[in-house]
């Protein structure tokens, strides 16, 4: 199942810490027993959890291009991915693993936030392209895999889980009342709407982008 999350101070220079990653992390255990992985890059920090399925030795997260400034943590499964890695390595990436992360990845570097348009599967990712300062979160089409987000005004943080999210810290748990109303009216809570205020969910073929202190959200798909 796997489960990600992270922080991001786009508006501070404050340090994300690993010890405040491993509390948001340490509560998605149950989504990923078999392995843990962080990245960071001063204000801003990556984690996962994976449940091992594809490439078990050396398809651990998070994962980075040739040089090390785009990474990225995933949750899902890419069904098209092998197809993927033939055409990019064709053009000459360079590949370490043969993991359905990595082929995301280096897919991003050929066609920035584009690259989820090609995409066939179910997934939640978060990719850190370093030399851009961007934070790029997506999620599938008819949003299998759920992925939360929270911004205070400095700083923005998302998980897969609700309660990993609620461990950031500097998230407001005022109660929505929309979404009370929505829940008591459908028996569930649609996106964007969470039960907080603060939180939002990430809407299905949605790409979230953070950059230069301005986040844009926009969707790539929509059924015709």
């Amino acid at each position: 199942m796997c489960g990600i999350c992270g922080k991001y101070n786009y508006a501070t220079t404050e340090p994300v810490t690993r010890e405040e990653l491993k509390k948001m992390n340490d509560l998605l255990i149950h989504r990923g027993p078999d392995d843990e992985g962080f990245h960071l890059d001063a204000n801003l920090g990556l984690a996962m959890r994976r449940l091992s399925i594809i490439d078990l030795s050396t398809g651990r997260q998070p994962i980075s291009n040739e040089d090390g400034s785009i990474w990225i943590v995933f949750n899902g499964e890419i069904y098209n991915f092998q197809a993927l890695h033939e055409t990019l390595a064709a053009k000459g990436h360079v590949f370490k693993t043969r993991s359905d992360t990595e082929t995301i990845i280096h897919l991003y570097e050929e066609k920035g936030a584009e690259f989820v348009k090609e995409l066939r599967g179910m997934f939640a990712i978060a990719i850190w392209d370093s030399r851009r300062k961007r934070l790029l979160l997506a999620r599938d089409r008819m949003g299998k895999k759920p992925l939360f987000y929270a911004i205070n005004g400095t700083s923005l943080a998302f998980a897969s889980e609700l309660r990993s999210l609620l461990a950031a810290g500097g998230v407001r748990r005022e109660v929505d009342l929309r979404a009370v109303d929505a829940y008591l009216t459908l028996q569930y809570i649609p996106s964007p709407l969470s039960i907080f205020k603060s939180v939002k969910k990430l809407e299905p073929a949605s790409v979230l982008i953070l950059e230069n202190g301005k986040i844009t959200i926009e969707k790539y798909w929509d059924l015709p």
